[in-house]
């Protein structure tokens, strides 16, 4: 057996199928691994993964695998280019901070994301820039950011920017026009100044992440590849895909996800018939040409801004292509649980229905009827989150969306009589 293959199935079996993304170990020792695979340049990638799959890797190869495959890219990129990096802070005074008995849940997260970068870019004509987004925080996560930013090297913090909705709006000019107070953005409203703001500064391209580490940023170079090469505007990361690496901590939906999952689909039809299924992930890359037509004028300024922009990237004839990427569930304090999951979808079935009326979209108008007259609130939403319609009982996911398994009238019906029952037991 070749000498370098015995090594690579060393490395396997030595690596962890645990990673914790509150540990600084854990990152530390994953870059470690991603270098030593690095220096067997002569071995393919594909090969990589064969011997990955062969051997049954445990997840940290798997990451380090991800992370090869970035940088071997972006180390062959012949020409300049610069990317903004764009994430948006509410409640994060936790995680942006390093884990501690007092700070159970700190992931380091911005000194993590500029390590990262500085990793994947080393040596490379990439040349990156950081934006950090306070979206109203109450606890006043641009203070903390920037505390953490001025302790980095002077290179590092120079390429570090902290941002605070509060200090651009009102306006009466620009994409943030139509938002009076922090109150009327649920991150959408951050992402767009961020955005803004990086291609101000000269960003060929803008990528948006979270304020977590549930996307390590050594992978910005699965989003490069079908930027530069193939000049694709519109870059998402697939966390359904078969090759990604998808590592969920716990089941936040009841059973009733389905319904809402039908409903979602049927509304956002353009989008899912696509094959566009993963609308939400935070690792996403749209270059200068189609953002600055994007942001023109937002449709939405909250959680629903993905679908928003993804509606408007096929408004203006953009392809739209994905790549599959890994992504670890940082739950503890994730927006969804501690505003409420059923607010949270809420905020983003409201947001398509909007988007798709704005973007001239092609959708279920049936669908779209239904969830604005039936459904007031995330109220209602909780009323059929736990129970499933007998018609979704058997569906599987190619199936959510298609009208013949469940229909609109259907999905009314049903939100009806949940509405009905409830009444009863009250």
């Amino acid at each position: 057996m070749d000498t370098s293959v015995s090594l690579v199935i060393d490395l396997i079996k030595n690596s962890s199928d645990d990673f914790d993304l509150t540990s600084n170990t854990h990152q530390t020792h994953l870059l470690y691994l991603a270098e030593q695979l690095l220096e067997l340049e002569h071995i393919p990638i594909e090969q990589l993964k064969e011997l990955s799959r062969t051997y049954k890797a445990p997840l940290e190869f798997k990451l380090a695998l991800k992370l090869v495959e970035s940088k071997r890219y972006v180390n062959s990129i012949k020409t300049p280019v610069s990317i903004g990096v764009v994430f948006a802070m509410w409640g994060e005074q936790n995680r942006l901070q390093e884990r501690s008995k007092s700070n159970p849940n700190g992931e380091d997260s911005l000194r993590t994301k500029i390590r990262q970068l500085q990793w994947v870019t080393a040596g490379s004509l990439v040349k990156w820039q950081l934006f950090c987004v306070d979206d109203g925080c109450p606890y006043d996560s641009a203070h903390i950011a920037k505390r953490i930013a001025n302790l980095q090297t002077p290179e590092e913090s120079s390429l570090v920017h902290i941002l605070q909705l509060s200090t651009a709006i009102p306006t009466h000019t620009g994409p943030l026009k139509d938002l009076q107070n922090v109150d009327d953005s649920r991150k959408g409203g951050a992402i767009v100044l961020g955005c803004e703001t990086a291609l101000r500064n000269g960003a060929d391209g803008v990528v948006y992440t979270d304020a977590d580490n549930s996307v390590h940023l050594g992978q910005i170079g699965l989003l490069l590849k079908p930027f530069i090469e193939q000049n694709k505007q519109v870059v998402l990361g697939n966390r359904k895909h078969p090759d990604s690496i998808l590592v969920k901590q716990e089941e936040r939906w009841g059973v009733g996800i389905k319904t809402l999952r039908h409903m979602q689909r049927m509304i956002g039809a353009q989008i899912f018939e696509q094959g566009i299924k993963d609308t939400q992930a935070a690792f996403k890359l749209y270059g200068r040409v189609v953002l600055e037509k994007i942001l023109e004028k937002p449709t939405v300024y909250d959680f629903s801004f993905d679908t928003d922009w993804i509606f408007a990237a096929m408004e203006l004839n953009q392809p739209i292509t994905t790549t599959p990427f890994a992504f670890i569930d940082s739950a503890a304090e994730s927006a969804s649980i501690v505003q409420g999951p059923m607010t949270t979808w809420y905020v983003l079935l409201d947001g398509l229905v909007k988007a798709a009326k704005a973007r001239n979209a092609s959708y279920s108008k049936e669908m779209a009827e239904v969830f604005v007259s039936e459904i007031d609130s995330h109220r209602d939403l909780e009323l059929i989150i736990d129970v499933l319609p007998p018609e979704l009982a058997a569906a599987t996911d190619k199936d959510l969306g298609n009208p013949k398994i469940m229909s609109p009238q259907a999905v009314r019906n049903w939100i009806i009589s949940a509405k009905a029952l409830h009444a009863q037991q009250a």
